[in-house]
């Protein structure tokens, strides 16, 4: 793993700003060649696990206000999918994007193991093995070395410390916009709410604190952000993928996801992380703009929360959470995966959604169709010991 200097982070920033392009500072390489010359990914990891029951409420299960009480998100707020769901109403932007067939949602997504420790879940999710503590490495950086014949892909990394998806041997640019997407505090974070998790004391009053703290800081420095903020950001880091030679990946983290009390319904903490969600793929759309066809996001968090409403108004850890898909090369359609529903025998250990797909399924059709990745190649490098996660494909 290597790192740029601040001094060679600060001239990529002034350069971004200026609007001079990456290729100009020795950073990218030539485009992909062939057919997906061009192509763009963007990974966004929700960190603290985003309830994917509000993220997309599903507005025809019939358990599912039930189980929410307070919480839930009503069937008039909530921006219609389908017959069967909706969207939170903070993602205004993303619906449009969903209606447009730019969008798409799997409901139910878990990693290939039933974790609910957030350090732990976090490392599988990045590493993307079958099991825990299998690789150092990250799945984006193999898939940097797994290339076809012919083929650079490049990667940014977007925040104060690159993140275990893209460490390894393969080099990966970064970018800090200087503030505190900070990775290893909240990797610290995330290991004392493990620590607390069953302390019925300690752990809401540390959910309490870690949440007003994440919406007190900003990207920009410590500033309070709001939706403008955001959406600049992610606009200035579109900038870095659409200059001469830019890179073909880019990541990047939000944090504040882990709602054990207090979380809301259409207003509260969750949904202002949401809004903050859709500003970012609003950003980045703007910031791209006509490579934005040639796009894809992947949005996916460590896991899911519990079913139920708990006593502090917040949810738990829990399994299968939403996964989005977003970027003018997706395909239309609609969800992606079966809907286990929400009936008390279908839950998952009495309390959680019952995952109906694996993560790495979705993670491994967009690299085929989208990158051009060879399956097996895949299977061996990218994600080894994933047979059983048969890739989603024709999604792109």
């Amino acid at each position: 793993m290597t790192a740029p200097l601040p001094s060679r982070r600060t001239v990529f920033t002034a350069a971004a700003a200026a609007g001079v392009g990456a290729s100009f500072l020795g950073l990218g390489r030539p485009a992909a060649a062939g057919a997906f010359a061009g192509r763009k990914l963007v990974v966004i990891i929700q960190r603290g696990a985003c309830d994917g029951l509000s993220l997309a409420p599903p507005i025809g299960d019939p358990d599912y206000h039930g189980l929410r009480g307070d919480i839930a998100i009503s069937s008039d707020k909530a921006l219609a999918i389908d017959s069967q769901f909706g969207l939170h109403p903070k993602l205004v932007k993303l619906h449009d994007l969903v209606m447009s067939g730019q969008a798409r949602i799997a409901p139910a997504v878990a990693l290939p193991q039933r974790i609910r420790s957030h350090f732990e879940a976090q490392d599988l999710l990045e590493t993307g093995g079958a099991q825990l503590y299998q690789s150092t490495t990250g799945w984006l950086n193999r898939t940097l070395q797994a290339v076809q014949p012919g083929q650079t892909l490049t990667a940014l990394s977007i925040g104060a410390q690159e993140p275990l998806i893209l460490r390894g041997p393969a080099q990966a640019q970064s970018w800090s916009p200087g503030g505190r997407l900070n990775d290893q505090t909240n990797r610290v974070a995330n290991a004392l709410m493990d620590l607390y998790a069953g302390d019925p004391l300690l752990g809401p009053a540390l959910a309490s604190g870690l949440q007003t703290e994440a919406e007190a800081d900003a990207i920009n420095g410590g500033k309070p952000l709001n939706g403008a903020d955001i959406q600049a950001f992610a606009n200035t880091a579109a900038k870095f993928l659409v200059a001469p030679g830019g890179p073909s990946i880019a990541v990047l983290s939000l944090d504040g996801f882990d709602t054990h009390a207090n979380q809301g319904a259409e207003t509260g903490q969750l949904a202002g992380r949401l809004s903050l969600v859709d500003n970012v793929i609003a950003g980045l759309q703007t910031g791209l703009g006509e490579p934005w066809k040639d796009t894809v996001v992947v949005m996916a968090t460590e896991f899911g929360r519990t079913a139920r409403v708990n006593g502090t108004h917040g949810t738990d850890h829990g399994t299968a959470s939403c996964l989005v898909l977003a970027g003018g090369a997706l395909k239309a359609g609609g969800i992606i995966g079966d809907w286990p529903t929400l009936q008390q025998a279908r839950l998952f250990e009495n309390r959680d959604l019952a995952p109906t797909l694996d993560l790495r399924a979705v993670f491994k059709g967009v690299l085929i169709d989208h990158l051009g990745l060879d399956r097996r190649r895949i299977e061996t490098a990218v994600f080894p010991n994933s047979r059983e996660a048969q890739p989603v494909t024709g999604l792109v």
